[in-house]
């Protein structure tokens, strides 16, 4: 397989492997598309889009993939999955090397959605469903992310869950358990001193890019994908956010990721896997304290009371001093 030339950070061709728009036929009821990054993924994509081709929603289902400096038979390998899905999903390629400097999260995401947006037809009512190309989502997902952005809110959030067909360590799941159980108690608290209407319990707190969805229209108004090495999925809610939008995190909006460590992107969460993994059975993880939270819940419910927008509040927040971390998580044994 040849590999793709290297190309300069302003004039990037492209060589894209389908220029399909929305299919034709019966259209799904709400328009989305799927957009993944993947560099050197020849093994978790055809697991991915066999997960796509299973969903229970509507299709043909769109899938955008940038296929970023990748040395791997990544193309190939998309290749015969489009002709085993054919019909079920319609699979855009891009094949890409992005300059070194450009060589990250932040542009290959990017890339990805704004190619969804093509495909969309730049309808501004339709949704980007932003995955990774090691995720496996439950059938339900694209239809749970649909119905929570018909709710009335811009930006979908997805739990992240450790893939169980490949299991952690036994200290990694108990830390991993942990964690898990210091999250839900801070929605609890959240929840009780702060409630939102349009994030209602019960929810999570998860919105990163491997399960992450946003209205064309409200991806539009925050910019895009910031073109930044890591944190690129928080970048995007945080604009967004800061513009007016709302999130929601229904309880029944997740995928499974793998808990690999060899990850692609610099500052995912592969490694954060590795933290827990390799850290060994007496690591100790210290999280800001209760009270920390509790504090900041009442901050926001005092914003709303003098009735500051949420997108100030956005704003105000970000410019915060950040909690303290000085709790043990071992406290929540």
């Amino acid at each position: 397989m040849s590999q793709p030339r290297e190309m300069n950070s302003i004039q990037l061709r492209l060589r894209v492997r389908s220029v399909r728009q929305w299919p034709m036929g019966e259209p799904a009821a709400t328009p989305l598309c799927v957009c993944v990054p993947a560099r050197n993924e020849a093994d978790r994509l055809p697991v991915l889009l066999k997960a796509l081709a299973a969903q229970d929603f509507p299709g043909p289902i769109p899938v955008a993939i940038v296929v970023n400096n990748t040395t791997d038979a990544s193309l190939d390998v998309l290749d015969r999955c489009r002709a085993d899905h054919g019909g079920r999903l319609s699979i855009d390629v891009t094949d890409i090397h992005f300059a070194p400097g450009e060589a990250h999260a932040g542009s290959a995401r990017r890339l990805a959605m704004d190619r969804g947006a093509q495909l969309l037809a730049d309808n501004a009512h339709a949704i980007l469903v932003s995955t990774d190309a090691d995720a496996r989502p439950p059938s339900h997902w694209l239809s749970a992310i649909a119905a929570g952005i018909a709710r009335g809110v811009n930006l979908v959030g997805g739990r992240i869950v450790a893939d169980p067909d490949e299991p952690l360590p036994a200290h990694a799941a108990t830390l991993r358990q942990a964690l898990d159980s210091y999250w839900a108690q801070v929605r609890e608290i959240e929840d009780a001193i702060d409630p939102v209407a349009w994030d209602p319990p019960p929810r999570h707190g998860d919105h990163t890019g491997a399960s992450l969805a946003i209205t064309l229209e409200a991806y539009r108004a925050s910019g895009g994908v910031p073109r930044i090495a890591c944190g690129e999925d928080r970048g995007l809610v945080m604009a967004a956010l800061a513009r007016g939008a709302r999130i929601a995190h229904p309880i029944d909006v997740w995928v499974h990721v793998s808990p690999r460590c060899d990850g692609r992107a610099a500052g995912g969460m592969a490694e954060d896997m590795a933290r827990l993994i390799n850290g060994g059975a007496n690591t100790t993880l210290l999280m800001p304290a209760f009270d920390h939270w509790r504090a900041r819940a009442r901050w926001r419910r005092g914003m709303r009371a003098r009735s500051v927008s949420p997108a100030a509040m956005v704003r105000e927040e970000a410019s915060l001093p950040p909690m303290p971390h000085d709790m043990p998580l071992e406290v929540m044994a």
